[in-house]
């Protein structure tokens, strides 16, 4: 009789305080393979909270996170990372004077366990640069390699941000607002982008937390909604925003109306 895998992710009964504050409570969450999800909610709701508590940088003060069946409450991204959960970094504005092909190696050196080395290894390691331009190719930026990477445009910028992550060879990656100023015309061709780049890297899911609903609800297989700290809805996206009630208590009572 063959055992079922772990779920990826495995969050049981969450909740997590910040002095008297309950920023999350008994919050449950699974995340499987092949599944894209969102987690959305008003300001304040709780998803910041949340996603630090999954990848790691904060522990929960109450309930268990698995990942891959592992406990992984508070061992940082950096850890994590290495199991094979990545988040996106944000390096172009961590690092505005990277080139393209610095800022990827960034993700494919600590995967390759070369992060002593960082980017002194980039011109003379073959397997690094290898793999630098592996993960170029996928997201259109080949062409870019040694451009300084704040001379892309934003949506490039944003891609960029991505492939550093997608550079660890993660089986989950968590994307925290990838389309967070880019222009709305330019939106949807990013996250084409990301969820192509996705499926051919062979990442196994993705979390998104994404403000604009028309994305959430092209791309995302599963909707999770935060409102006071607590799951109000869990649903496939097609219930959720089938979901009057739902919709307009986490995403507002006007887009909801809109939809209906």
């Amino acid at each position: 009789m063959s055992v079922s895998p772990p779920p990826l992710i495995e969050a049981r009964n969450i909740g997590r305080r910040y002095g008297d504050y309950v920023a999350l409570k008994g919050v449950d969450l699974l995340v499987e393979q092949g599944e894209t999800v969102a987690i959305v909610g008003p300001n304040g709701a709780g998803k910041t909270t949340l996603v630090n508590v999954l990848t790691g940088l904060l522990a929960p003060s109450e309930g268990t996170v698995r990942f891959r069946g592992s406990d992984i409450a508070g061992v940082g991204p950096v850890k994590l990372a290495r199991l094979g959960m990545a988040r996106t970094f944000q390096l172009v504005e961590v690092f505005p004077e990277l080139t393209v092909a610095e800022t990827i190696s960034v993700g494919a050196l600590s995967q390759l366990g070369r992060g002593r080395r960082m980017l002194a290894s980039l011109g003379a390691d073959r397997e690094v640069r290898a793999k630098v331009e592996e993960v170029a190719a996928i997201f259109g930026l080949a062409p870019s390699l040694h451009r300084p990477a704040r001379e892309l445009p934003q949506g490039q910028k944003k891609l960029l941000d991505v492939a550093s992550a997608f550079a660890l060879s993660p089986a989950v990656i968590l994307l925290d607002e990838p389309t967070s100023g880019v222009a709305t015309a330019d939106k949807h061709g990013v996250m084409a982008t990301l969820t192509e780049a996705a499926r051919r890297a062979g990442v196994q899911a993705l979390i998104l937390v994404e403000h604009d609903i028309d994305l959430v609800e092209t791309y995302a297989s599963r909707v999770v909604g935060l409102r006071g700290g607590a799951v109000l809805a869990d649903k496939p996206v097609r219930d959720f925003f089938a979901d009057a009630e739902a919709t307009a208590a986490l995403v507002g009572a006007r887009t909801a109306k809109a939809r209906h």
